[in-house]
């Protein structure tokens, strides 16, 4: 199989990784985790799309986070904390992933320095992200949030509803659907 996987890990560390982690098939709309959930696992998304979804008790949602193919997905707080997670993960479209069992995982991370600093990139990514849309979201209009959703996730717009993006530039459809007609491609 021809993952991004195998470009960012050495052959005998993808082994490893491939020989804990299960090959498991996502349709739209299904949940890796659900809000309440107590998660223990993370996995790399071979194909399809992911959200990090909020849900207010009045049922509004909220997107967190858009994780396309090529990417590990986790509650990664609430995995660690033994705590029930505060969002969803959410399958958009069809995918492909590599599940793998943190219980599984954390032995690589005692017996080998590697495992450290690939999970701190993990996290290091996943920071850098949060920062940059909270960022964002305090100091940017909802047009340059598009423009820059645009830049940052090519394609996408084609793949989801309106409603998700406008969800995740914390605006409403109505106002998305303004400003793409604003904008002249």
């Amino acid at each position: 199989m021809n993952t991004s996987l195998e470009s960012i890990l050495p052959e005998e560390y993808l082994q490893a990784l491939l020989s804990i982690g299960k090959e498991k098939s996502i349709k739209a709309n299904a949940f890796f985790v659900r809000a309440g959930d107590h998660p223990t696992k993370i996995a790399f998304v071979y194909s399809g799309l992911f959200r990090y979804v909020y849900t207010n008790n009045k049922g509004d949602e909220f997107t967190k986070s858009l994780i396309p193919e090529n990417n590990f997905i986790s509650s990664y707080s609430a995995m660690i904390q033994n705590r029930p997670s505060s969002f969803a993960i959410e399958a958009l479209e069809d995918a492909r992933i590599l599940e793998v069992s943190w219980e599984r995982f954390q032995p690589f991370l005692a017996q080998d320095a590697f495992w450290l600093k690939f999970l701190l990139q993990f996290i290091e990514k996943g920071f850098i992200a949060k920062e940059k849309r909270e960022r964002d979201l305090l100091l940017l209009d909802a047009e340059t949030r598009y423009r820059n959703f645009l830049q940052e996730f090519p394609g996408i717009d084609q793949r989801v509803k309106q409603g998700v993006i406008a969800s995740y530039l914390g605006i409403q459809p109505e106002t998305l659907s303004r400003i793409r007609r604003k904008i002249v491609f």
